[in-house]
């Protein structure tokens, strides 16, 4: 939980004010940078091991903070973060694109600047897509094993981690195996059941514009 929930906060801010100012504060060059965006979705997660692990090193060298960012889950939630940003982006632009550009117009003639608009016209019609970017990133971090094995040290494996180490090296337990895996699985079927009727409106929002 300590990874899951505030790195799906943190990617949903920020994926959230991304696809704002793609979408409603056009400015020279945003094309681009929208299609940088989107090639971050293509980089595996492979291809980045080596320049991540000496980042999160290089920062608690640079902080002091030892087992912190490299060994510890900040660093685990710094890098799901970064990683999702081009989704969530994505995710977010198209669905802002189908907002009419007359709310933002109206917002600026009655005096509200771009955050303003933000806060008062754009984040309170965005729940569908809040909804696809939580369920989205809550399932890949708590299903993630990859990053969990080489980033994080035994005092901070996250549950997949752990259910892996379950099995012995002559035996495994399979009844142990199925009801920590059960258990497991329980955080991310609330996340679907509560919601879920928001999933496919706000994963199809932008797919006949924009």
């Amino acid at each position: 939980m300590l990874l899951a929930v505030p790195g799906s906060l943190l990617s949903c801010a920020l994926g959230s004010m991304n696809g704002y100012v793609l979408s409603k504060w056009r400015f020279p060059g945003a094309d681009v940078l929208f299609t940088l965006f989107l090639f971050g979705m293509f980089i595996p997660y492979q291809g980045v091991m080596i320049p991540l692990v000496q980042l999160l090193v290089g920062l608690n060298d640079l902080t002091g903070l030892q087992g912190v960012f490299y060994g510890g889950i900040p660093g685990l939630v710094l890098a799901h973060v970064v990683y999702g940003i081009p989704i969530c982006t994505l995710i977010f632009r198209n669905y802002y694109v189908t907002i009419p550009d007359e709310l933002i117009e109206a917002s600026r003639v009655d005096g509200a600047g771009m955050l303003r608009a933000y806060w008062s016209v754009i984040l309170p019609v965005s729940g569908p897509a809040i909804a696809v970017v939580i369920i989205w990133q809550f399932t890949s971090m708590w299903n993630d094993f990859l990053f969990a094995v080489f980033l994080t040290g035994p005092t901070s494996w996250p549950t997949t981690v752990m259910l892996n180490n379950i099995a012995g090296a002559q035996a495994t337990p399979y009844s142990q195996q199925m009801a920590a895996a059960i258990l497991a699985s329980i955080p991310t079927m609330l996340i679907y059941v509560l919601l879920g009727r928001f999933f496919m409106r706000g994963l199809m929002a932008g797919a006949l514009k924009g």
